[in-house]
């Protein structure tokens, strides 16, 4: 039996996720009170839409902000992988979220549609910048943490990147009605926004799921790796290899391996070739060979 194991590298990173989150909240969370009263005050459902879509973004920072914190603690012995999950329920969560806020605003912009109401759009367009500043600050803040490979920090910056998107539309929509009196541009740009929101979360819940499901990780294929471990000198067959994703960044393997019993082969050094196949090519610390003799 051979195990392997390797930690630290996403202690340090959750550190500095967590770190990235939280100015990301301040950030938001200021600029969000004022679009709302801004959005009562202008009557604009673009700007009202993207302050109850930024509330959504403060609250899943703050779930991913919780998801990181609880990931951090230690394994207990009802859960021997630790809490590392939070973080993909936390996206799961967010991906939701995504899908509901898209659905709400589409109802909306329907209500305007069939009843245009006036906007102020001088009003609209300054609020709309200042926010479309302060969700590219938010956006700077989470690039810096991990949000290509962590699925809970991809999950908040799709949130703050629709919001900026929100923000560019609802600066369009005011340069429209400002010129042209046409209100119709609000509800119109509000509903793209709630597609491109949508698209986004059906893209990172299809992510979430696969992780909740053990798949395969996306970048891994499965029958290379068998292939990989066949060719080592004396195997014979490789069975029951299982590649699967604790949390984004922790990936895990399991595999048997048979061994040819004709031959004078020493198991660590099967051990050994495989185990440094997976550190180097898979980048994959954990991983459980059971090595067996035909």
């Amino acid at each position: 039996m051979g195990h392997h194991h390797g930690h630290s590298h996403h202690h340090s990173t959750g550190q500095a996720n967590k770190r990235n989150l939280l100015f990301a909240m301040l950030i938001i969370g200021s600029w969000m009170f004022i679009q709302f009263i801004g959005g009562l005050w202008t009557g604009s459902l673009a700007l009202l839409a993207d302050a109850v879509h930024m509330f959504n973004d403060f609250a899943n920072l703050f779930i991913s902000f919780l998801a990181i914190t609880l990931a951090a603690k230690a394994a207990t012995k009802t859960r021997t992988f630790g809490n590392h999950r939070y973080e993909v329920l936390s996206s799961l969560l967010n991906s939701v979220m995504l899908l509901v806020i898209a659905f709400f605003i589409v109802r909306e912009a329907i209500g305007r549609f069939i009843e245009p109401e006036a906007v102020m759009g001088g009003g609209m367009i300054i609020l709309a910048f200042i926010g479309l500043l302060a969700n590219l600050g938010a956006m700077y803040v989470l690039m810096r943490g991990d949000v290509k490979n962590n699925l809970n920090m991809r999950g908040a910056y799709l949130h703050v990147l629709s919001d900026t998107l929100g923000s560019v539309a609802a600066v369009i929509a005011g340069i429209i009605i400002l010129t042209t009196g046409w209100y119709l541009a609000d509800p119109i740009l509000s509903i793209l926004i709630a597609f491109m929101i949508a698209l986004s979360a059906i893209r990172l819940l299809k992510d979430t799921i696969h992780v909740l499901m053990e798949g395969t990780p996306s970048h891994i294929d499965i029958d290379e790796v068998n292939a990989e471990l066949r060719s080592i000198d004396g195997v014979k067959r490789v069975h029951d290899l299982h590649i699967w994703t604790i949390t984004s960044g922790m990936d895990r393997l399991s595999a048997h391996v048979i061994i040819d019993a004709d031959r004078k082969i020493d198991s660590q050094d099967v051990l050994m070739h495989a185990n440094d196949y997976f550190r180097k090519k898979l980048h994959i610390e954990n991983t459980t060979i059971q090595i067996e003799r035909e």
